[in-house]
């Protein structure tokens, strides 16, 4: 079976890596490290296909280190244990990468310490996931983060061009490139998907002459990459769809798209922070215990594991797919730090102010404050918002029972201050 584009495109050396110049450049802080020959042992954190597996490869060729690898899918605290004996055998000159390290248990992740503290190995661990959330602290603490970005536009269209150079010379093709915007939206940035929808282009064109257009990309993309791919394919297409069909109230829409995802084999984990993140974003105050039921599902999927977890994500997902939707919580913060940047940092009032020392009591912090609780219904109307930006309404309670309540309390309580 030939070798994929994108592997066949792989750079041999730093200088033909494409992308990441604030970390490989010239004299560029990881790149330093590399050209002294001592390297930390490292995350690396950034999006799929930026080239996290190539700078590994890159590293280890260039410091001539012996190179394991492992993916975090299906290795285990076994094959962990033989990559270090190996490496021990090896003189501790080795390094291991690897891949989706987001994905390992606690317990596996215990078992390369110490070797990591040993210096056995030096670990390249690559991730899409913030490490903070999904790396042990131990471990986390004897490794630099390094954070990858997207690929640049003038990065993809230079590796397009590589990628035709190549095409056509073992193709005998002649490649005509007419338009390229389809073919950099679909790769959003990830350089293997780029070259995967390039490749499939020219190999489902039979003529001599292949002329590639926009449409002719999104026609033969939409046929041919319909399946799921968990390492980056088609996974922000697939989540995007499952919780587009939460927003949309559809829960026979979400749970396809959820057994799409559990069936590549997508970490439970991954799905159940989403959904958190859809309760309270596309929920909110129609359904506050949308929130709670969430965080609820994510600590049992993180409890039980697979394959019972897939319960679990049903239930919490066909839960919130029916939920009534407010996005006002949303929009709230969102108006909120707009009008932060707009008008900076304006004085707290006066009266809100803490007083810790006797001057500022003097000169009247926290004076004329009314505790709510002092009052009947523990309310006490005053101003709370520094005076440019009094009586502006940010958060606008969305058109449900819920939230209906919340805004005739406001009415009720503020009058026409901010117009509820």
């Amino acid at each position: 079976m030939p070798k994929p584009l994108a592997e066949i495109l792989r750079p041999d050396n730093l200088d033909n890596y494409l992308g990441q110049k604030h970390l490989v450049g010239e004299k560029a802080v990881l790149r330093k490290s590399i050209e002294s020959g001592n390297i930390p042992s490292m995350i690396l954190w950034g999006p799929p296909g930026v080239g996290k597996t190539t700078l590994a490869f890159l590293i280890s060729r260039q410091l001539s280190k012996v190179f394991f690898t492992l993916s975090a899918i299906n290795s285990g605290v076994k094959d962990i244990r033989n990559v270090i004996e190996q490496a021990g055998k090896a003189g501790g000159d080795a390094i291991l990468f690897i891949d989706e390290i987001h994905r390992f248990s606690k317990s596996q992740q215990d078992s390369l310490l110490g070797a990591v503290e040993r210096g056995v190995i030096t670990l390249i661990g690559a991730t899409t996931e913030n490490p903070s959330f999904e790396v042990i602290s131990p471990l986390l603490s004897r490794c630099q983060v390094y954070i990858l970005k997207d690929l640049e536009k003038s990065d993809l269209l230079a590796l397009l061009d590589k990628a035709k150079v190549h095409l056509e010379e073992h193709s005998g093709k002649k490649i005509d490139i007419k338009e390229n915007t389809a073919l950099l939206r679909i790769s959003g940035g990830d350089a293997r998907k780029l070259l995967n929808a390039f490749e499939l282009v020219v190999n489902s064109d039979n003529s001599e002459q292949p002329k590639i257009t926009d449409e002719m990309v999104l026609e033969i993309v939409q046929q041919n990459l319909a399946l799921y791919d968990k390492s980056g394919e088609m996974h922000y297409d697939i989540i995007s769809a499952f919780i587009k069909s939460i927003r949309g109230s559809d829960p026979n829409a979400a749970v396809y798209y959820l057994a799409r995802m559990l069936e590549a084999g997508e970490d439970p984990l991954f799905i159940a922070r989403r959904l958190i993140i859809l309760a309270s974003e596309d929920i909110g105050n129609a359904n506050p215990n949308a929130l709670l039921l969430a965080n609820e599902a994510f600590q049992s999927v993180k409890f039980i594991g697979m394959p019972e977890s897939r319960i679990i994500l049903s239930q919490i997902a066909t839960y919130l797919a029916c939920s009534v939707k407010s996005n006002a919580a949303y929009l709230a913060i969102g108006k909120a730090e707009k009008l932060v940047k707009q008008t900076g940092d304006l004085s707290v009032p006066v009266h809100l102010r803490n007083a810790p020392t006797k001057l500022m009591k003097e000169i009247g912090y926290g004076q004329a404050y009314k505790y709510a609780h002092d009052f009947p219904g523990s309310f006490a109307f005053q101003e709370f918002l520094p005076e440019k930006v009094s009586g502006i309404k940010l958060y606008e309670p969305g058109n449900n029972p819920r939230e209906k309540e919340q805004k005739n309390t406001l009415r009720a309580l503020w009058k026409s201050k901010y117009g509820y």
